[in-house]
Order: structure tokens, then C-alpha cells, then sequence
């Protein structure tokens, strides 16, 4: 391990990076407040998480997509000190764009050893608006998108659970499907602090059990 200032060890960094659905379906029943709620509950549990894992330096940062895509978080931001703002929900699903703009931040990540694959969670509740495969197919073939860990949550029913089982590409690693706001948090938290609480080279605990509703009139 390479020395910190102060003669502390550095971590191998890990980036945590979060794909977020911002189109105007997530304005509806409350998905968008629920998506910034799950956020700010989880930073905490990932920073105490985090705590049994000091051989690893986790950097977060997220990417907002709706009509177009954008870095939300831009720089990758070490997990102590990372601050949430809310998104607001409009517009399309260029789930193809955000594809494209996370291949291009990939390939600027150094090629060395040290640094562990990248943990990529993507959150959707609808279906693409734009050429999603192909974008896709440039992301897996930059070797740290090929590489990370990617991990998907479909909220509700209406969300493409075949686009987000393509983009996770493992069947170990089944797509999470939510249908209300308490849902929504206790998966985001396991993808979430799985990652920090994880050492390297060790399996995350299985994904929990959550027996959907018959009838709900919060569903989404």
C-alpha cells in the first residue's frame, strides 16, 4: 500500500457510482422524493459500513439522466465527505446517453492494480428513449465498464427489466425490483453498503427477501 501524509496507509480506491433516472415518470406517486430520501438514509449506513473495511478508500459520485445526461456528483467524492443535493424529475429516459458518458469517465480511470473494479448501480422506472445498445455494447468494451460490478433496481412495474438485466450481464446478480418507497430503501441500502462493508476479494451477502404485496395502494 502507498503511505498518506501523516504515515497512515492508503486504501485501494474503489468508485462507487450511482446511474439515476430523473425522467418525468419518476415525478409520479412520489419515486423522485423517495429516490433522494433512500440517498440520504444510506450515506450513514455506508460511512459506518465502511468503518470494518479500512483497507479500501471509497470514492462516490452520481450521474443523472432524463432528457440528455449529466454528472449530478461530478468528481469523485471520498465517502466521509459526500453531500447529497435532490434531483428533480423530468423530461425523457436517455438511459443510452448516461451508457455513453459513463464509458468516457471509465476510460479516463487509471489502469493499475491497485484500484478495485468500480461498483455501478443503475436505478430505473421506465423503458429507454434512445439507442441504449449500443452505448451499452462502447461501455462494455472499456475495460473498467467490463470490469465493474453492475448492479440494477427497477421501480415498479413499468420499469425495462430486460434493458437492466442486459446491463447487469450476470445471472448471479438478479435485477431488484421495488413497488413502494420502503422497498426502495432497504435495497438501495443493501447494493449500497454491501459495497463498503465487503473486503476485497470477499463475496457481498446475498440480496434480501422482500415478498412483494398482493394489493397496495402505495405501489408504484
Amino acid at each position: 500500500m502507498s503511505v498518506r501524509p501523516g504515515g497512515q496507509y492508503a486504501g485501494r480506491p474503489l468508485h462507487i457510482i450511482w446511474l439515476l433516472d430523473c425522467s418525468g415518470s419518476m415525478a409520479e406517486g412520489g419515486k423522485i422524493e423517495a429516490l433522494n430520501n433512500a440517498i440520504r438514509e444510506v450515506i450513514p449506513a455506508m460511512r459506518k459500513a465502511s468503518e470494518g473495511n479500512p483497507e479500501v478508500q471509497f470514492f462516490v459520485r452520481a450521474m443523472r439522466f432524463s432528457s440528455g445526461a449529466s454528472w449530478h456528483v461530478a468528481n469523485p467524492t471520498l465517502l466521509a465527505e459526500f453531500k447529497w443535493i435532490d434531483l428533480q424529475a423530468e423530461g425523457e429516459t436517455d438511459m443510452g446517453q448516461a451508457f455513453a458518458l459513463l464509458a468516457e469517465e471509465l476510460e479516463q480511470l487509471p489502469q493499475n492494480t491497485r484500484m478495485l473494479p468500480p461498483q455501478i448501480v443503475l436505478i430505473s422506472d421506465g423503458k429507454p428513449t434512445d439507442d441504449w445498445r449500443s452505448a451499452l455494447q462502447v461501455l462494455l468494451r472499456v475495460p473498467w465498464g467490463r470490469r465493474a460490478v453492475r448492479q440494477a433496481i427497477a421501480i415498479g412495474q413499468d420499469a425495462d427489466h430486460e434493458t437492466l438485466r442486459k446491463f447487469v450481464d450476470n445471472a448471479e446478480r438478479p435485477v431488484l425490483r421495488v413497488d413502494n418507497a420502503e422497498q426502495l430503501v432497504r435495497y438501495f441500502r443493501y447494493v449500497s453498503t454491501s459495497v463498503t462493508a465487503t473486503p476485497p476479494g470477499k463475496d457481498a451477502p446475498p440480496s434480501p427477501q422482500i415478498q412483494q404485496p398482493i394489493y397496495d395502494d402505495s405501489a408504484w
